[in-house]
C-alpha cells in the first residue's frame, strides 16, 4: 500500500504518523508554506485524509482532491468533517469511538469532583505555603449530588455508571428516551439543569447541540450549580459563561474544551471555582494508540476492500 497517498491533516501522535509511514505514501499538511503550494503538489494523488479535532475534511478540501476516497478521523467527534460533501462524493468516513470512552468519562469525573472539592484549589494553598497559617475552608459533599447528562451516548453512559458509584441520582436529556435505561429522562434541557446540581456536557457537536448551554441553560442550573464539558467548546455560549462565573449567577465548571482552542477566555484563569483542562480528555498513552491502529485498520480494510470497522457514511 506504500503507492496510497495519505494526507494526516495535522501532528497528531508520532505513534500514528509512524504507523502511517510504514504502511503509504503519507503527506503532512503542515510542511507546507501555502494551501496553493500543497495542492499543486498533491491534489491529484491524495486517496485518503486523516483528519482530528482540530482539521478535519471541510467542503473546501475535500473538493480540491478529486482522488479522495477515505476519511478516516483520528476522534470520535465529527463536526471537523463536511458529511453532506462526503455523502454527495461517495467518499467513505470512520471515526474511533469505544477506544477513548473510558478516558473521556474518567476525565469527566476527575473535573466533578476536583470543582466540588476544590482539589486544585488545595494544592495551590499547600503550594503557597498557607496551610500552617490556618487550615482551608470546607468544601461541599460530591458523593450523592444530582448529576444531569446531556447525551447519553457511549461516554454519557460511561460517566453515569461512574457517577452512579458515588450514589450520585443521575437524570438526562437526549433527542429521544433510552427504553435500556431507568434514568429520569427529560424531555429539554432546561428542566434537566433545574432538576440537578451538576450539568455533564457529552452529546456530539452538531447544528442543533450549537450553544445547546446558552444563558436560561446556564441560570437554571443556577448560583449552586456547577457545569462540566467534556464535548466540544461550541456546546457552550462562552461569553455567558463567562458572565455568569464572574456574576457569581453560576457556581462552578469544570472544562476540557472551548470554543476557539487553544485560545481560553484570561477572565477564567484567576476565578478559584473553575478548573480547566487543555482538552485531553482521551489523551493518554493507551487511548491515542487504540486510536491510532483503528484509523490505520479503517485504511487498510477500504483498500484491501473488506468492511470498515467503524464506518459512519
Amino acid at each position: 500500500m506504500d503507492s496510497i497517498t495519505v494526507l494526516m491533516t495535522s501532528p497528531m501522535s508520532d505513534y500514528l504518523e509512524n504507523q502511517l509511514k510504514d504502511r503509504f505514501n503519507l503527506v503532512k499538511l503542515w510542511t507546507y508554506s501555502s494551501k496553493t503550494d500543497f495542492f499543486k503538489h498533491n491534489s491529484h494523488s491524495i486517496r485518503a485524509i486523516v483528519g482530528n479535532t482540530k482539521i478535519g475534511a471541510d467542503a473546501e478540501l475535500i473538493d480540491s482532491l478529486p482522488e479522495l476516497e477515505i476519511v478516516s478521523s483520528y476522534s470520535v467527534g465529527l463536526d471537523k468533517i463536511d458529511l453532506r460533501k462526503c455523502q454527495e462524493k461517495g467518499i467513505r468516513v470512520t471515526n474511533t469511538p469505544d477506544v477513548l470512552t473510558d478516558d473521556v468519562a474518567d476525565v469527566a469525573m476527575g473535573l466533578m469532583l476536583a470543582v466540588v472539592r476544590r482539589v486544585c484549589e488545595c494544592d495551590r494553598f499547600v503550594r503557597r505555603g498557607l496551610w500552617p497559617k490556618g487550615d482551608f475552608r470546607l468544601t461541599n459533599k460530591f458523593s450523592g449530588m444530582q448529576v444531569g447528562i446531556v447525551g447519553l451516548g457511549r461516554i454519557g453512559s460511561a460517566i453515569a455508571k461512574r457517577a452512579e458509584a458515588f450514589g450520585c441520582p443521575i437524570s438526562y436529556y437526549s433527542r429521544s428516551e433510552k427504553p435500556e435505561t431507568n434514568y429520569k429522562y427529560f424531555s429539554n434541557i432546561i428542566d434537566l439543569a433545574v432538576n440537578c446540581q451538576i450539568l455533564v456536557v457529552a452529546c456530539a457537536l452538531t447544528e442543533e447541540t450549537h450553544h445547546i448551554v446558552n444563558r436560561e441553560v446556564i441560570d437554571a442550573l443556577g448560583p449552586e450549580g456547577i457545569l462540566i464539558n467534556i464535548g466540544r467548546g461550541s456546546h457552550i455560549d462562552e461569553p455567558e459563561l463567562v458572565s455568569a462565573l464572574l456574576e457569581g449567577r453560576l457556581g462552578g465548571a469544570g472544562l476540557d474544551v472551548y470554543e476557539n482552542e487553544p485560545e481560553v477566555p484570561e477572565q477564567l484563569f484567576g476565578l478559584e471555582n473553575v478548573v480547566l483542562m487543555p482538552h485531553v480528555g482521551s489523551d493518554t498513552v493507551e487511548t491515542t494508540d487504540a486510536m491510532a491502529d483503528l484509523v490505520i485498520k479503517n485504511l487498510e480494510a477500504h483498500f484491501l476492500k473488506k468492511p470498515l470497522l467503524t464506518p459512519v457514511v
